[in-house]
């Protein structure tokens, strides 16, 4: 069976028929009144924690840059910051001038990244991009951007919230076919965490089958213990091959509150990444020298990501009083999101549109994060995303208002 979405995903996107999930809430709850004086939204995943300090004078004091074309590569001192990190957090050693490419936020990086991963590899037949399902939409874009069939790979209870790597293996037609393996960790929306073995897996079936690992490692500094996230380029080092096959992206958005600088980085294979920054030298847009000025300056910090960190914890300690185990609810290993199991609602959709109507919380439904697999299921349909990036007192508040409906 081939994918449930339009084969022309450029006349798709085009025409609008393939919607973010926020368009779709905005049509579904059109019309809809709040059940509540005082709604509260919980839907998008934008961090409200307290920036660094001092970005805003760092930003000015790389003023004068604006004068000028920034480097498409990053400047030696952004690059040199975010090598400094991946030592530090992952005790990974990257080469600031072949290894790390700066971008303006990772999904512009996991955009780009699709057109010389389908360029590099021949095939029989249309391209594939495997795509962890419910998954982030710069993921599907990217495929269909690039004339490739988007193959979701459902990532549920069942598989502990991440694709089944043994389902995968066991498709060598399709992974013959495969161009690129986008991969989430920790996951959105589900918060799963892949560990080394899992990881390692995943790389080896690139290499096997020569197409390009992409983790969207963006949610990295997020997590609920005192055990951090493995990161891809930390399996990848031990490895005789290095970082071949691999790409990780990460930003400054989730980790330092900051989604409006617009600030990321790619990192892993030389040679890809060499290919990669011709593409965007084309047609890719440059970060600016303020952004590169006071990134540079955020990835060298650690106490704020600390204090945030914190913050997210005692967050969930919020919904582990209040939920209490209900909708399925556990503790996710990272990440700020809630994947609330909501079938006694009837559906994802249903539970959204009847917990606006009844209390003023507006959540997510999960279908409209994931897609319909090969066999047309998705495995969003019974759940909802519920951002945790509101006050502890509006989680509190929200929460308390979701258990008093499902009553």
């Amino acid at each position: 069976m081939t994918s449930q979405l339009p084969a022309s995903g450029l006349e798709a996107l085009a025409n609008g028929s393939l919607l973010s999930p926020f368009s779709r809430l905005r049509h579904l709850l059109e019309g809809v009144p709040a059940g509540h004086e005082r709604t509260i939204d919980l839907t998008l995943g934008e961090p409200r924690e307290t920036m660094p300090s001092f970005v805003a004078d760092a930003l000015r004091e790389a003023a004068l840059t604006l004068a000028q074309y920034p480097p498409i590569r990053g400047t030696d001192t952004l690059r040199g910051a975010i090598a400094g990190w991946l030592q530090q957090r992952f005790g990974v050693s990257a080469d600031p001038a072949r290894e790390i490419l700066p971008c303006n936020g990772s999904r512009e990086g996991l955009f780009y990244a699709c057109f010389p991963a389908v360029g590099r590899k021949r095939v029989s037949g249309r391209p594939a991009v495997l795509i962890c399902n419910p998954y982030y939409q710069a993921y599907m874009g990217a495929a269909y951007a690039t004339g490739a069939e988007p193959v979701f790979l459902n990532a549920t209870a069942d598989t502990g919230f991440l694709p089944d790597l043994d389902a995968i293996a066991a498709d060598t037609e399709l992974l013959d076919r495969t161009a690129a393996f986008y991969l989430c960790s920790p996951a959105n929306p589900q918060g799963a965490v892949a560990d080394r073995a899992y990881l390692a897996r995943a790389l080896a079936l690139a290499r096997a089958h020569d197409f390009m690992l992409f983790v969207d490692e963006c949610y990295s500094e997020i997590y609920a213990g005192g055990e951090r996230p493995v990161g891809g380029l930390e399996v990848a080092a031990a490895t005789p091959e290095r970082f071949a096959n691999i790409v990780v992206f990460n930003s400054l958005s989730k980790r330092s509150n900051l989604p409006g600088l617009r600030s990321g980085f790619m990192a892993g294979d030389a040679q890809f990444l060499d290919t990669l920054f011709e593409v965007r030298n084309l047609i890719g847009p440059q970060v600016p020298g303020p952004t590169q000025h006071a990134s540079a300056l955020v990835w060298n910090d650690e106490t704020h990501v600390a204090v945030n960190r914190a913050a997210y914890v005692r967050k969930f300690d919020v919904c582990d009083a209040v939920l209490d185990r209900r909708f399925g609810y556990q503790r996710p290993a990272g990440g700020f999101f809630l994947w609330l199991d909501v079938r006694q609602f009837g559906n994802g959709a249903d539970a959204a549109v009847t917990l606006w109507k009844r209390c003023g919380v507006k959540v997510i439904p999960g279908a409209f994060l994931g897609s319909d697999d090969r066999q047309g299921v998705n495995p969003g349909t019974g759940y909802v995303r519920v951002a945790l990036v509101q006050s502890q007192e509006m989680i509190k508040e929200a929460l308390e208002r979701i258990v008093e409906v499902a009553a």
